[in-house]
């Protein structure tokens, strides 16, 4: 089994920690959409990772499609609920982050055109999400330990990959000094070793 991917997109770390805490052995593929000549579309005809290609060739996508199904490869460290209110509230939580992500990957995007293509209206509407995206995390998460329930999570991953990203690339949206109680939670993340050893890198 190989994971396809970069060593910057916030999607791709996603899987990386699921893998490395659900102790799965893989080969991870250096590869970007944006190098001309790459392989991915290959595997995955929106040309976007990840991808997971699995020992028959066959291949998953995207980063919320390979997380559920690691997460039912392998019984230890269960990640997402099996059913009920308790798994809606977990994907819920990977959808809040994961929403989070495509309005600042849009705007890192957005930023990057010539002048004269930009739109500024729109790079508003982006920071508008990630704003709102932050206080809801930060008002669900109150003074709970982890996102969801009692325990660490796929939520608690998708929301560390969310704020991860923007440290990497918003530094100048400071939610740590906004959110003390979502500071806190990167922090706690960072001590484990499946987030400390997927910090992007350009």
């Amino acid at each position: 089994m190989k994971l396809i991917g970069s060593l910057t997109s916030p999607y791709v770390r996603k899987v990386r920690i699921v893998l490395a805490e659900k102790k799965i052995d893989y080969d991870f593929v250096l590869d970007s959409p944006w190098v001309e000549g790459n392989q991915i579309s290959v595997h995955n005809p929106l040309g976007k990772v990840p991808v997971l290609v699995l020992d028959d060739d066959s291949a998953v996508y995207d980063s919320r499609v390979i997380a559920e199904y690691l997460d039912t490869m392998a019984p230890n460290n269960r990640l997402i609920p099996a059913s009920g209110r308790e798994r809606i509230g977990v994907k819920r939580w990977e959808a809040l982050a994961d929403g989070l992500l495509d309005a600042a990957v849009t705007v890192l995007l957005e930023s990057r055109r010539p002048d004269g293509e930009k739109s500024p209206s729109w790079i508003v509407r982006q920071r508008t999400k990630i704003a709102q995206a932050l206080k809801v995390m930060s008002d669900d998460l109150g003074e709970q330990a982890w996102c969801h329930g009692n325990s660490y999570s796929l939520a608690d991953i998708a929301v560390g990959c969310a704020l991860g990203y923007l440290s990497f690339r918003h530094g100048d949206i400071r939610w740590n000094d906004e959110y003390a109680n979502l500071g806190r939670l990167y922090e706690k993340l960072m001590q484990r070793q499946a987030f400390a050893d997927t910090v992007p890198r350009d």
